[in-house]
């Protein structure tokens, strides 16, 4: 069976029309997933506002629950898990120590770190968007068969494999992609 044709392929096509010289063929995988990001970037935001969270503080909260008891990180611990720099998570965790998401302490040991906690209210926060983005999400690959998600997985781990920048070298991200690390 043959899919219906959609915008990237009369993209592809139109490029290959205009320049025959060119090997268009990453188009027809990199253009869709590009497509297909701004799809999830729109469902998770409407998951994260249903909850009263922006992306960007949903990533700093479910970096914390998925650490486990005691849901407590230090704040170099969350740039890193995040990938932002130090300046952003200060900003991030004021807005949710003050939304009382988050309590922030000194460490018992080492003064110099800062310890982050979840709070009983943050932990509600992102399960509930959790479970929310995880329901939208399903709806999605629902569409898919069991065998064409599995392949579409093992084909999107080494595609993202293949991308990673080399050891050593800093990851960077948009923070403000959402992503449910």
């Amino acid at each position: 069976m043959i899919a219906m044709a959609d915008e990237v392929d009369e993209i592809v096509e139109a490029w290959r029309r205009e320049r025959a010289d060119l090997d268009v063929e990453p188009l027809q995988i990199l253009s869709r997933i590009s497509r297909l990001a701004d799809v999830l970037d729109e469902r998770r935001a409407g998951a994260f506002v249903e909850h009263g969270l922006q992306a960007h503080e949903f990533d700093v909260l479910a970096a914390l629950r998925r650490s486990g008891e005691p849901f407590e990180m230090t704040a170099g611990e969350l740039c890193a898990a995040t990938y932002v720099t130090s300046g952003t998570m200060t900003s991030r965790l004021d807005r949710l120590v003050a939304r009382k998401l988050v309590i922030r302490r000194s460490d018992d040991d080492d003064g110099r770190l800062v310890r982050v906690r979840l709070t009983a209210a943050g932990r509600r926060r992102v399960d509930g968007a959790m479970t929310a983005l995880l329901e939208s999400e399903r709806q999605l690959v629902g569409t898919l068969s069991g065998p064409k998600r599995e392949r579409l997985a093992t084909g999107l781990r080494d595609l993202l494999a293949a991308a990673a920048p080399r050891p050593g070298t800093p990851r960077t991200r948009t923070p403000s992609k959402g992503t449910p690390q």
